[in-house]
């Protein structure tokens, strides 16, 4: 574990995650819900449970919603109008992950409808008189983009606006991104944009424009966005929050898409990682959703090669790290054992150890997802309960125990193309394999 006087920004260094200037690789894990819980004084103990019982499996790093838009106790409930309690409930959660070593990818929107969305920022838009009437305005229309804008960042200026010119209807798009990133944390009086415990900003869940198979729209979107967070917050790592569908800048590999639809979503994974601002890639992994929902020997296949096509592509393309944001198996698909979920699980984390061992730009992957005790009526079906299933547990922590060893060996002021050094960390490796 980090000490206390480690605890700095995770930085990137070329296709690599770096901490005090050493590599850093990371075991990690969802739980979406946790400023929701983290909100109510009778839920707030499970919030603790779940990084507890992370923690003791070596997972550092969690990735979580600080959004929740117009929906049951909803941090913004209105454009720019927040709930100080759920606020205070982000803020312990930013609190708690650090009294644990656990660092956070915060997520600031949503594609989907949960916790609000796009949906919401359209109805919103709607109520202010914008003509809008798909979803997928939210990235095109100027209010809504204000809006978002204003969730991050929150500051006199707009504010002086809204009360002497009366264009809140203008300016309240700026504020998702500017109340959050400049939110004074009020357990540990740090600001969020300087708090390291904040691993990266996301800007979107699982982003998607299907009006525009083009790709165009959400890429100018991306564009505006990752500069305006950079201007704000320079300080931290930023993603995209993407699938991974390879999309028309790249057809050769759409190959590898799950399936023909995935390069009509309006993402593309090489054109939008390549947006100046964006500092690594995010990949999810769902064959039960994408291919077929009965497990088959063909999901173990497309584990493989999305895989192995997406650590290539950082590398070699991008040049940037690479992490595996979402993978997992429902309990609810079809023909689900533990022994095919334990499979998969075993696939991720093998491809990105070898990655790691040549110092390549598989970095890192967080199971969807975690969840503590007591909280069966949210599971979704991917849901790990640690205690309840002891050979995840095992696995993950034996996986984080050499993500660590090989963060403490290598260091940069040996250059990875060192042949020496590789193989000393080879020799290495196989005598901790052995002890095992």
């Amino acid at each position: 574990m980090e000490g206390e006087e480690a605890w700095t920004m995770v930085q990137k260094k070329g296709h690599q995650f770096t901490v005090n200037g050493k590599p850093f690789y990371f075991n990690g894990f969802n739980t979406y819900w946790l400023m929701v819980f983290a909100a109510d004084q009778s839920t707030r103990a499970k919030v603790t449970e779940v990084f507890q019982q992370a923690s003791s499996v070596g997972l550092s790093v969690c990735r979580t919603w600080a959004f929740n838009d117009g929906q049951y106790r909803a941090l913004q409930k209105s454009p720019s109008v927040y709930d100080e309690d759920v606020f205070k409930g982000l803020d312990f959660v930013v609190s708690e992950a650090k009294k644990y070593n656990i660092r956070l990818i915060l997520s600031l929107v949503n594609n989907w409808n949960d916790y609000g969305g796009k949906a919401q920022y359209v109805k919103w838009g709607k109520d202010s008189g914008s003509n809008v009437s798909s979803d997928d305005d939210f990235f095109s229309d100027p209010l809504l983009k204000i809006y978002y804008k204003n969730h991050i960042k929150a500051s006199f200026f707009f504010y002086f606006f809204f009360f002497f010119f009366k264009l809140s209807h203008l300016f309240s798009v700026y504020a998702l991104l500017k109340m959050v990133l400049n939110r004074v944390n009020t357990f540990t009086n740090i600001t969020y944009k300087d708090d390291p415990t904040i691993f990266a900003w996301e800007l979107m869940n699982e982003p998607r424009c299907t009006s525009d198979p083009s790709g165009d729209k959400l890429q100018a979107w991306i564009q505006e966005m990752a500069a305006y967070v950079k201007s704000i917050d320079p300080k931290h790592l930023l993603e995209i929050g993407l699938e991974g569908f390879y999309g028309p800048s790249t057809l050769d590999r759409a190959q590898f898409n799950p399936n023909t639809y995935a390069t009509q979503v309006g993402t593309d994974f090489i054109r939008n990682h390549q947006v100046l601002g964006v500092d690594f890639a995010s990949v999810h992994i769902y064959a039960d959703s994408w291919i077929s929902p009965t497990i088959s020997d063909a999901h173990l296949q497309f584990y493989q090669s999305w895989l192995q096509a997406h650590t290539e592509d950082a590398e070699k393309t991008l040049e940037m790290p690479v992490v595996f944001a979402e993978f997992g198996v429902s309990v609810k698909d079809q023909g689900y054992n533990s022994s095919f979920r334990d499979t998969t699980y075993n696939m991720v984390y093998k491809t990105l150890l070898n990655s790691a061992k040549k110092g390549g730009s598989g970095a890192g992957s967080l199971i969807w997802q975690l969840f503590p005790d007591e909280t069966d009526y949210m599971n979704d079906g991917y849901a790990i309960v640690l205690p309840k299933t002891p050979t995840i547990a095992d696995m993950i922590s034996l996986n984080s125990a050499r993500l660590e060893l090989i963060s403490s060996i290598c260091a940069w002021n040996c250059r990875w193309g060192c042949k020496k050094r590789l193989l000393a960390l080879d020799h290495t490796w196989h005598a901790y394999n052995s002890a095992f």
